[in-house]
Parts: structure tokens; C-alpha cells; sequence
């Protein structure tokens, strides 16, 4: 068997960062770069006898971002924990959500080499974020010391889930870069990943071409850009090819993407199935989602990327390289819409 006899599988799980002012269950602000511990309550902070109340807008704005990703929204989910034990959690329970999201079965298409390919979304839940430590050293694996920073803890988040549909790195980043500016486009996020309000974990394998069971998978962590997705994936890709060429078997673990060596490094093992403990969080009711409101949302929907790119296409009869680039920052494509409606030539105005 050759390298070129092997097929790269990848899922993507990436978490966004919900644009709302105040948390997932709190009052307390959402602000970036505020002091550490300074935006904290006793709910966020997961004092006893806290109680959480449901904040409506991260709900309107999980919706907005399920429909426009094309999923079926529930009418009934509920909110679980999720118990595990890390120092920047300090409930040691993640509310999240289970066996019963808010959203399945969605889709994106890309466009790879002039060809359109649909990568499915298995799943959209809501949950909250955790707080954030601050290593003392050059990353964890060296670190002397941590701090922990509590301001993050209880922002809204939604995980959007794909199906393991990604067959390069290359697929990744156009997969991700399109996510990125529908969400804009929403005004749900402002998916800035260098503040960690977009992240992203990927699930790798490899397997013979032409089959359809999957290789032993490993997840990687800390990409925190587009160019380290990329860099990431194409490494442990080759990493997972070149082992099995050699006759090596592949540990189902999680890995951590090392920027500066270029390399990802092994993490921790990952069983076939994480013993979180979920049950149904007892102090959040679950959540009963009227079709009316769905409809609402989804007449208040911007025109989205994909719809405005062949807009300007057909309507205004311009070259698709140029519809991809007015059409990439939503201020820039209503710009040359507002002005091409002052001066009709639009290949000029482009």
C-alpha cells in the first residue's frame, strides 16, 4: 500500500462564542479583556444555592445560527450536566446539552476545485463556557504554574458538530472560512478566534481508499487560527499515514497542535466513550420551542453568503472570483449593493 492509497477522514466540533451582552444563566457581562475574575457572580462562579435563569437571547441566537446552517430545530431540548473535573470549572460540571439538542441534521456546501461538496452538521447544542487558565510558561505541557481567570466562565456557547464528511486540510479551512462568515453574516458572533470566541477541535483518521469503515481517530486541540487548523491537520494526517504504512497501530488519544515546532503532540489517552455522567440539570427547565417563534427567526434572516454570491453572479453578470470577494465581509457586499443602485455598472463598481 502506497500513501496515496490512504484517505484522510475529518469532523469538525467548533465552538462559538455567542454575541450576547450578558451570560448563558447571569447577568454578568460578556466584555473581553475585562481584569481577571472581575465580570463573576455567585451563578457563574457556582457558589451553592445559586440559581440559573435562561438567558432568551442566546437562545434566539443559536436558532438564527441552526437555521441559517439548515438544521432541524427541535421543539423540546433540555440542558444536562456534564461532570468532569478541571481547575477553570468551578462547579466541576459543564451545563451542556445531551441527548437532546437544539438543532440536528444541517449542512454547508463548499466549493473545492470548482466543485461543490456538502459537509453535514450532525448536531448544534447550546452550553455554557468554562474559565480560562493562564499557564506560567511557554504552553501546558511546560507549564510551572497556572492562574485562573473565572470572566469566561458562563458565556454562552454553541458546538456545531460536523459529520465526518472533510476529506483534506484544505476542505477544513473552506469549511471553517465559510461557517465563519455565515455567522458574521448573522451577527450571532463575532468568531474571533484569536480571542477564543471561535474554536475549533478536529477528529482525524485515516483509512484505505474506497472503504467505508473508519480508521482509529485522534482529536487535536489549540488550533487557534485558520493557518493552524490547516498546518494541524495536514501534520497529523501525515503522522496517522506514515504509522500506518509502517505498520503501526493508531492510539485513540487527544493530541495538542504545538505551533512553533509545527508538530502535534501526544495529550492524554481518549477512551472510545467519555464517562461524563449527564443527567438533566434540575435547576433549568427544559425548553419548549413554539414553531411560531422558529418562523419568526427565519424571516428575519439576512440574504446569506452562498444566496448573495450567486445573486451577484446572475444579477449583476459579474465573474465568480469577484462575487467570493465583495461577498466575504457582509459591510463590504451591502456596500457594493447600495452602490451599484447609484451607479448601474457593476463590473466598474466591483
Amino acid at each position: 500500500m502506497r500513501k496515496e492509497d490512504l484517505e484522510t477522514v475529518i469532523g469538525l466540533e467548533v465552538h462559538v462564542e455567542l454575541a450576547t451582552e450578558s451570560k448563558m444563566f447571569c447577568g454578568c457581562s460578556t466584555e473581553f479583556g475585562a481584569p481577571p475574575n472581575s465580570n463573576v457572580c455567585p451563578i457563574c462562579l457556582g457558589m451553592p444555592g445559586a440559581l440559573p435563569v435562561l438567558n432568551k437571547k442566546a437562545v434566539e441566537y443559536a436558532m438564527r445560527a441552526a437555521l441559517a446552517l439548515n438544521c432541524e430545530i427541535a421543539s423540546f431540548c433540555k440542558f444536562d450536566r456534564k461532570n468532569y473535573f478541571y481547575p477553570d470549572l468551578p462547579k466541576a460540571y459543564q451545563v451542556s446539552q445531551s441527548d437532546q439538542p437544539l438543532a440536528k441534521n444541517g449542512y454547508i456546501d463548499i466549493k473545492v476545485d470548482g466543485e461543490t461538496r456538502r459537509i453535514r452538521i450532525n448536531r448544534i447544542h447550546m452550553e455554557e463556557d468554562a474559565g480560562k487558565l493562564l499557564h506560567a510558561g511557554d504552553d501546558i505541557a511546560a507549564a510551572s504554574s497556572s492562574l485562573v481567570d473565572l470572566n469566561r466562565s458562563g458565556v454562552g456557547l454553541i458546538e456545531i458538530v460536523s459529520e465526518p464528511d472533510i476529506r483534506s486540510p484544505e476542505e477544513a479551512r473552506l469549511y471553517l472560512m465559510e461557517l465563519r462568515t455565515i455567522l458574521q453574516y448573522l451577527g450571532v458572533s463575532d468568531c474571533k478566534m484569536e480571542e477564543g470566541s471561535l474554536r475549533c477541535d478536529a477528529n482525524v483518521s485515516v483509512r484505505p481508499r474506497g472503504s467505508n469503515d473508519y480508521g482509529t481517530k485522534t482529536e487535536i486541540k489549540n488550533m487557534n487560527s485558520f493557518r493552524s487548523v490547516f498546518r494541524g491537520l495536514e501534520y497529523e494526517a501525515e503522522r496517522q499515514k506514515e504509522a500506518v504504512l509502517a505498520g503501526e497501530s493508531i492510539v485513540q488519544e487527544t493530541r495538542h497542535w504545538d505551533e512553533v515546532r509545527g508538530i502535534t503532540v501526544s495529550m492524554r489517552s481518549k477512551e472510545e466513550a467519555h464517562d461524563y455522567r449527564y443527567f438533566p440539570d434540575p435547576d433549568l427547565v427544559p425548553l419548549t420551542i413554539d414553531r411560531s417563534w422558529v418562523e419568526e427567526i427565519r424571516r428575519d434572516l439576512p440574504e446569506l453568503p452562498a444566496a448573495k454570491r450567486q445573486r451577484f453572479v446572475t444579477e449583476y453578470n459579474l465573474p465568480e472570483y469577484d462575487a467570493e470577494v465583495l461577498t466575504a465581509s457582509r459591510n463590504v457586499a451591502d456596500f457594493f449593493d447600495a452602490t451599484v443602485r447609484l451607479f448601474p455598472d457593476p463590473k466598474a463598481v466591483s
